[in-house]
């Protein structure tokens, strides 16, 4: 059975949306997209190679993968372990929109991503990874199926946007696995799921 990982940038106040470009996701008038490239560093390079070096397959949500699908194919540099993993492994695309994709070793998910990731979990060994495709990550949290979150947290606050945690989400009790910090000051965790959360009380006892 694959286990299904979740990378996500995202910052402090929990905005996932448009880290990487103005343009790359303007809804509701998001007007602070690009707001994780003045934090990007050799540390933020080093942690994503060592992420992508464990993929075994992708899953991908329909607007991050037109945005992978419109860069990373260019990038023909043998040596760019991101470019090679994308462009070699297998892609699922959960989408009901999209008509095809030709991305390479790309496949369209048509029906129920929440069913459709349970065969593929089923279905495929080693690691499945889920980079950003937020909406995506939001269905599945709710249902479960994440089993890890790879989380990178800038230190900047946006006030407003699409957020990770945003409601809906399976309670669960999460074991830190990994952390560092990197030069600019953005804080990386890895974490699993652990199980249900636990409950107490700091009340005095009689």
């Amino acid at each position: 059975m694959a286990k299904v990982t979740l990378t996500e940038f995202l910052t402090l106040d929990g905005v996932v949306q448009a880290p990487g470009g103005p343009d790359e996701d303007r809804d509701g008038g998001f007007e602070h997209g690009g707001w994780l490239v003045p934090y990007a560093d050799e540390d933020m390079g080093r942690f994503v190679d060592e992420g992508f070096r464990s993929a075994d397959a992708f899953l991908l949500g329909r607007r991050t993968y037109q945005i992978f699908a419109a860069y990373w194919p260019r990038v023909t540099d043998a040596d760019n372990l991101v470019a090679s993993r994308l462009n070699t492994l297998p892609k699922y695309v959960a989408s009901r929109t999209l008509d095809g994709v030709g991305w390479h070793n790309s496949t369209l998910l048509r029906g129920d991503a929440v069913r459709e990731v349970v065969a593929l979990k089923e279905r495929l060994e080693g690691e499945l990874q889920i980079h950003g495709s937020g909406n995506l990550a939001r269905s599945l949290m709710a249902h479960g199926l994440i089993d890890e979150y790879r989380l990178l947290t800038y230190p900047v606050i946006l006030g407003g946007g699409k957020r990770l945690f945003d409601g809906g989400a399976v309670p669960a009790a999460l074991e830190r696995t990994g952390g560092r910090t990197t030069s600019t000051g953005v804080a990386i965790n890895t974490y699993r799921v652990a199980g249900p959360p636990g409950h107490g009380s700091f009340e005095l006892e009689e």
